[in-house]
């Protein structure tokens, strides 16, 4: 393959993130909360046993089937194979971050995971009072403290595959996207969506067009915030009706709204497929996973027990964890029930796309692409 021309500059701005995590609820303001489960499991690691690992959610909620849960999901798997014990917080409002995150400093924790932009401002503002903590925050790398790790990912190089994906299954030459808000950690997946079409375009001599993001204007469709659903279905049928038969949606919850959208018009005889983002949409969605084509996946709780390994091995440090193809900290998922409707040749296109990314031949750089 050869290199992709369309290459997008780089910026030096923070990587950002406002997708929700949600699980057990904090009732109590300011209180530390009950810990995850039994505390009592048998240690499996050398230190765990006195060790406690924590998670502060943003407003979405750990049952957003994206984002969120997956990092929540990671820190339970931590719990699992490292025998550490676990607190979590969940935040209904912006004004729960700073008495949740000094709830589980108080409450004894070595290590907090905060999730999302939208937590960098608490986070940071801890970590500086308490030097003895450490912090891992995802989706944002603004803080430069030698407590505070990023975790970040180039989620553009999965979408890239996804976009190529959807052009070259398409029948009707339209495909779309759009994000809850329009801040880097939502538009990386759109950039990279974008960038796939047009370079399916550029190899087959065809002329998809993708609805509701334009890469090199950088602007396009967003509903203003990850919770309203219902603005994510009106979104989705608007494309429908332009022509669009796959959508991506990048804005958590409001994502389930796409779901309903295309169940409504495959129920009306259009046939229209869905590309989850953060998660493997079929794995975790409650319905309609027979719609998914595929899911441009972040593995975040991977990420969530590398870091706490590490801590637990005195060895954590602040250089940020960097997901991407070649680390498998992002990829594209299985493509389930449509894998016989997606031929032998765009599997292997589709691999050799990803190989030359991984190499390096095929450039994808979002304006918000993680700094290298």
């Amino acid at each position: 393959m050869k290199k992709s021309p369309r290459t997008l500059k780089r910026s030096t701005g923070k990587l950002a993130a406002v997708l929700g995590v949600s699980a057990l609820v904090l009732t109590a303001c300011g209180a530390a909360p009950d810990s995850g489960g039994d505390d009592s499991a048998a240690s499996s690691h050398p230190g765990a046993a006195d060790y406690t690992g924590c998670i502060v959610s943003d407003s979405g909620g750990f049952d957003d089937r994206s984002f969120n849960q997956s990092s929540y999901e990671g820190l339970m798997k931590a719990k699992k194979d490292l025998g550490i014990k676990t607190k979590q917080a969940e935040s209904k409002a912006k004004t729960d971050f700073e008495p949740n995150l000094n709830s589980m400093v108080k409450g004894g924790c070595n290590l907090t995971i905060t999730v999302g932009f939208l937590l960098a401002d608490a986070t940071k503002d801890l970590a500086e009072k308490t030097e003895d903590a450490h912090f891992a925050i995802i989706d944002d790398d603004s803080i430069d403290l030698p407590n505070v790790k990023p975790i970040i990912y180039d989620t553009a190089q999965a979408a890239f595959l996804a976009g190529y994906l959807a052009a070259g299954t398409s029948e009707t030459g339209k495909v779309a996207t759009y994000g809850g808000i329009n801040i880097p950690t939502v538009t990386i997946f759109m950039d990279g969506f974008d960038e796939g079409v047009q370079y399916y375009n550029e190899k087959n001599d065809e002329k998809v067009k993708v609805l509701g993001w334009n890469a090199d204007k950088q602007n396009g469709t967003f509903t203003g915030d990850f919770e309203n659903q219902g603005k994510g279905k009106t979104t989705t049928t608007n494309f429908i009706n332009e022509g669009a038969d796959i959508i991506m949606p990048v804005a958590g919850p409001v994502g389930l709204g796409t779901i309903d959208a295309v169940k409504d018009a495959n129920s009306n005889g259009k046939d229209a497929k869905v590309v989850w983002v953060d998660s493997d949409g079929y794995e975790s969605l409650p319905s309609g996973q027979e719609f998914v084509l595929t899911s441009v996946m972040k593995l975040m709780g991977e990420a969530v027990e590398n870091v706490i390994t590490e801590d637990l091995d005195d060895e954590f440090d602040n250089t940020p964890y960097v997901g991407t193809l070649e680390n498998k900290g992002v990829d594209l998922a299985p493509f389930h029930d449509f894998d016989s409707d997606v031929s032998d040749d765009m599997k292997s296109q589709l691999d050799d796309i990803k190989a030359d990314i991984i190499s390096g031949d095929i450039k994808v750089e979002s304006p918000s692409s993680p700094k290298k």
